[in-house]
């Protein structure tokens, strides 16, 4: 299947987000791609606001727009975003969400399970966790999701490969600062090789503010084997790649790392 991923920057206007989802998602559509993947927070860029003023329903106009365009374009759109959860204190809490959309207007949603508190960073305090995984089918192939700090869990993704998924994407707005780029490209291959999976990943752009996670780019395709077999730069890019997982069968039956299952997940 011929994949894209548009490694954007998003802003704080939701207007013009969806403005770069839609031309990106011409462009993905027009090379022939049958899905095209987003970052986290494609909705609106962590450090610009308020995220619960920005944050939407999945049945209100963001992913009102994002079936629009899926539907127009013939293609899958995978996209970061936010959605009201709680009220925590005085703070309105969010989910941390990814949204796929398949060009019938199906919608399938996985909500964040490991929020960043990390590196002086608290997430929780304003997002709250998900609590289940999800694995779906799309054109005969069985992808998994997961975003960000998740790719830090060896175990979920290991759990994504036991419930079927063959590729999992990874949306991100990766936090810079020293060695953060390379920890990132070293847990991308380490979670495709604890899972026998492909790994997609699409960040953010690389962007200069430190003091919020916006990204550092390098948005790559990592094949069950952990090699990265197409990488963008650190700007705003397209790039495309055709996934081949006929031979995933044979790769996992070779390297069985998926025959212990040790999981706490939910079931649901």
């Amino acid at each position: 299947m011929l994949i894209a991923v548009a490694q954007i920057s998003s802003t704080e206007s939701k207007a013009d987000n969806l403005e770069t989802i839609s031309e990106y998602t011409d462009k993905a559509a027009a090379q022939g791609a049958r899905m095209v993947i987003f970052p986290e927070a494609s909705m609106q860029a962590f450090g610009t606001g308020r995220l619960d003023k920005a944050a939407e329903d999945l049945d209100q106009q963001f992913v009102s727009r994002l079936i629009e365009l899926s539907t127009a374009n013939d293609i899958a759109i995978v996209v970061g975003l936010f959605r009201p959860a709680d009220r925590s204190g005085e703070i309105n809490r969010i989910y941390n969400t990814v949204v796929m959309v398949k060009p019938t207007g199906e919608l399938i949603y996985y909500d964040k399970i490991h929020t960043y508190d990390a590196f002086g960073y608290q997430e929780s305090r304003t997002v709250k966790a998900g609590d289940r995984l999800r694995v779906f089918d799309y054109e005969g192939i069985n992808f998994g999701i997961a975003t960000c700090y998740d790719l830090r869990f060896p175990e979920q993704f290991r759990q994504l490969a036991q419930r079927g998924a063959e590729v999992i994407l990874v949306v991100m707005s990766w936090a810079g600062g020293e060695g953060k780029l390379e920890q990132k490209q070293l847990l991308l291959r380490a979670r495709a090789l604890d899972s026998t999976s492909w790994v997609i990943s699409c960040d953010q752009a690389e962007h200069p503010v430190l003091s919020a996670p916006r990204g550092v780019g390098h948005s790559i395709f990592v094949n069950p084997l952990g090699t990265g077999v197409a990488e963008c730069g650190a700007e705003k890019e397209l790039k495309l790649y055709d996934v081949d997982t006929q031979q995933l069968s044979a790769i996992r039956e070779k390297l069985p790392v998926l025959a212990y299952d040790e999981s706490g997940y939910s079931q649901k």
